[in-house]
């Protein structure tokens, strides 16, 4: 079993494609950015072994009631003893890392990610349906290079509805999202290198991209374990 945090503000994709739900600002949604980045570095790099995502998207990005970024549904690699060896002191090491190709996924998955949240469009179109992933990664690339490789298209890629951005950070945002998404997973950025960028342009550290202790969480768990019993 697996226990997360309240987070009550529902999840990143329904402020980003349901209207009834709180519009985000560009300030929210850069903080949202870097601190799916930071928990993307601590996975990737500070664990031992890493630890991917195999289902990276704004479904499983719940927001905090300040609006803090926290991924949730992790998929764990289930002991394959059969990549076991035995050493002369007859003990087994089990490989359960995930691999390289993994990681970079992750980074892909990442960098289309940052494209949903700036532009507000759907990662994966509908006529390839969920389960033809490489079909909408490769069409999903295609859409952003269009932009990405012409700056006086840029402006394009932005949600309409945002009434202000900062044109150093989308900048930025667009250059990650380039190297995230290169078709050659060798030529794909690590997650440090993305902490390290933004870090330099939107200034957020990992303290102000972590959520704030509310005892506002308390009180309404409290309410609905009452009116649950």
């Amino acid at each position: 079993m697996m226990v997360f945090e309240y987070a009550p503000n529902g999840t990143l994709f329904e402020h980003l494609h349901v209207k009834e739900m709180e519009h985000l600002d560009w300030s929210a949604r850069m903080r949202i950015i870097t601190g799916i980045a930071y928990c993307l570095q601590y996975m990737h790099h500070d664990l031992n072994p890493p630890v991917v995502h195999y289902s990276l998207n704004s479904h499983n990005i719940s927001l905090t009631d300040d609006y803090a970024a926290k991924i949730i549904e992790i998929s764990f690699l289930p002991q394959d003893s059969s990549k076991s060896k035995s050493s002369g002191d007859n003990e087994s090491v089990h490989s359960t890392s995930p691999s390289l190709a993994d990681v970079k996924t992750n980074v892909y998955c990442f960098g289309i990610l940052l494209l949903e949240i700036i532009s507000r469009k759907l990662q994966y179109l509908k006529e390839h349906g969920s389960s033809k992933i490489g079909k909408s990664f490769m069409k999903s690339y295609t859409l952003a290079a269009e932009y990405l490789n012409d700056k006086c298209s840029i402006s394009y890629l932005i949600d309409p509805t945002l009434k202000s951005f900062k044109n150093n950070e989308l900048d930025l945002i667009c250059e990650i999202i380039q190297e995230c998404i290169q078709p050659d997973p060798r030529q794909r950025t690590t997650t440090k290198d993305i902490t390290s960028k933004l870090r330099e342009v939107i200034a957020i550290s990992l303290d102000q991209a972590t959520p704030r202790l509310s005892p506002l969480w308390w009180a309404e768990l409290k309410i609905l374990f009452v009116e649950a019993t």
